[in-house]
C-alpha cells in the first residue's frame, strides 16, 4: 500500500511540473534578437548609420523616428502592421517596441513579433524595455519624437 501511495504521489507531481512546463510557452524571439536601449539610441543620433525602421505597436511613438501602429492586441492594429511590412523586402533592418509595462508582461510584442516571423522578415528586432518606455528609454534622456 505504502509502495501504491508513493507512486501516486510521484505520478501526481510530475503531471503538475509537465502542465506548468507546456504554460511557460518559449518566447517567440531569441535574445539576439533583443536589442539594448542604449544601443538603439546610439544608432538613431549617429548620422553615418542607417537607421531601422522602427515601429511602435503600443500605445505612442515616443522614440524618435519611430511609426505609430497602435496596440497589436487589436486585430486592426496588427493588420495595419500587416500592412507596413509588405512595403518592405525581408532583410530589412527593423525595430518594433511597446514600453507600456514591464516586458515581460507586456500584451503587444508578442503578437507583433510572431507576425515577423510567420512573414520570414530575417532582421528584426525587439527593445529590450524591461520595465517600461518611460524608466527605460525617456528618463534617460534617450531621443524622442518632438
Amino acid at each position: 500500500m505504502r509502495i501504491q501511495v508513493v507512486f501516486l504521489m510521484t505520478a501526481i507531481i510530475v503531471a503538475f511540473n509537465n502542465c506548468s512546463l507546456a504554460q511557460k510557452e518559449k518566447e517567440p524571439w531569441s535574445e539576439n534578437q533583443l536589442i539594448q536601449p542604449a544601443d538603439l539610441a546610439k544608432i538613431i543620433n549617429d548620422k553615418n548609420i542607417k537607421k531601422p525602421i522602427i515601429f511602435s505597436i503600443g500605445y505612442d511613438n515616443i522614440i524618435k523616428g519611430s511609426f505609430e501602429i497602435g496596440a497589436t492586441t487589436k486585430q486592426s492594429n496588427l493588420d495595419k502592421l500587416q500592412a507596413e511590412l509588405s512595403k518592405l523586402s525581408a532583410d530589412a533592418d527593423i525595430v518594433i517596441y511597446c514600453g507600456c509595462c514591464p516586458f515581460k508582461n507586456c500584451p503587444n510584442i508578442r503578437p507583433a513579433f510572431k507576425l515577423l516571423n510567420n512573414l520570414k522578415f530575417t532582421n528584426h528586432k525587439l527593445l529590450n524595455l524591461s520595465q517600461n518606455l518611460k524608466v527605460d528609454w525617456i528618463d534617460k534622456g534617450y531621443p524622442v519624437n518632438k
